[in-house]
C-alpha cells in the first residue's frame, strides 16, 4: 500500500499503481455452474467496453458442480480473470475476505454471482468514488431502483422484519435502507482496513463490514441500483436466525473497542 491518507480524505492509489488495475470486480461464488455463464458472460462484455483496466476474482467457495470448470474455461480466454478456490466450503464471507485481500486495484467492488443485480450499475458506484467518497453500496430501497423481477411475498415480508431485527441489535446501522445487497464498492484503502478486520465468514457479513466503516469513519454512499430477484433460496430459516443472531452479537462485541480512523489494515486470518 502506499502513503497513508489522512482521515476524509479520497484515497490514494496502491503503490506501483501503473501496474494495478483500476478497478477489481470480486465474484464469491458457491456451486453457482447454472448461472455462472451468463454473470461472466455479462460482466466480461461490460467491462471490455470501459476505458480502464481490470480484473475479476472469481472466489469459489468449495462448490461440489462445475463451478471451477465452467470459470477455467473463462479464464483461458481472459487472462485478466483470477480463480481463488476455498476448500471446504466456509460461507460468502469468508470467500469474499480472500478476494479482496488478494485484490490490487484502485478500487475494489463486490457483487453476487447470480447476477442479482445489473453490471451496468457499476458506472454510477465508480462516479461515487471518483467525488472523494470511500464507499458506495447498492441499495434496492431507493427512489429510482429499478426491480425487473419482484421477491416471493413472504421474502419480502421476511427481509424487512430482518432489516428491523439487525438495526435492533446493531442501531448504528438503522440509518440505511438496505444493507444486504449484494453490491458494493470501495477505495483499495477502506476495502482493505475493512476487510483484514472481517471475522464472519457467512451471510452477516455485510452488517459487520457496514459497522466496520461506520467505526472506522468511513463515509458510505446508497445508491439505486438495476436489481432481478432469482427465486432461488437455500437458506434454512429457523438455523439463519440462530447463527445470524449470534454473528450480529460477536459484530457488536469483537469491534467495539475499533478506533475511527485507524485504517491501517490488520494482519492475520
Amino acid at each position: 500500500m502506499g502513503q497513508e491518507e489522512a482521515p476524509g480524505q479520497p484515497t490514494n492509489k496502491p503503490s506501483q499503481a501503473e501496474k494495478c488495475p483500476h478497478l477489481s470486480l470480486v465474484l464469491p461464488a458457491y456451486n453457482e455452474a447454472s448461472r455462472i455463464d451468463l454473470t461472466l458472460t455479462k460482466t466480461i462484455s461490460y467491462l471490455n467496453s470501459q476505458p480502464y483496466s481490470w480484473e475479476l476474482i472469481v472466489v469459489d467457495d468449495g462448490s461440489s458442480d462445475q463451478t471451477v470448470d465452467l470459470v477455467e474455461a473463462f479464464a483461458l480466454e481472459h487472462p485478466n480473470i483470477r480463480i481463488v478456490s476455498v476448500v471446504p466450503n466456509r460461507g460468502k464471507g469468508h470467500a469474499l475476505k480472500k478476494g479482496v485481500l488478494q485484490a490490487t486495484g484502485y478500487y475494489i467492488g463486490f457483487m453476487d454471482a447470480d447476477y442479482k443485480t445489473d453490471i451496468t450499475c457499476t458506472s454510477d458506484a465508480l462516479e461515487q468514488l471518483d467525488t472523494g467518497i470511500p464507499i458506495v453500496i447498492g441499495s434496492r430501497k431507493l427512489s429510482g431502483t429499478q426491480i425487473d423481477l419482484k421477491p416471493k411475498l413472504y421474502r419480502r415480508l421476511g427481509s424487512f422484519f430482518f432489516n428491523k431485527y439487525i438495526h435492533t441489535l446493531l442501531p448504528i446501522l438503522g440509518h440505511y435502507k438496505d444493507t444486504q445487497c449484494g453490491f458494493k464498492f470501495y477505495t483499495h484503502q477502506a476495502a482493505h482496513a475493512i476487510f483484514s478486520r472481517q471475522i464472519i465468514e457467512r451471510f452477516m457479513f455485510d452488517a459487520e463490514v457496514l459497522f466496520l466503516a461506520h467505526r472506522l469513519g468511513f463515509q458510505v454512499k446508497e445508491i439505486p441500483v438495476r436489481w432481478s430477484s432469482d427465486h432461488d433460496t437455500r437458506t434454512k430459516i429457523i438455523e439463519s436466525i440462530v447463527r445470524n443472531t449470534i454473528d450480529l452479537i460477536r459484530i457488536r462485541k469483537h469491534h467495539r473497542h475499533v478506533e475511527p480512523f485507524d485504517h491501517t489494515p490488520q494482519t492475520g486470518d
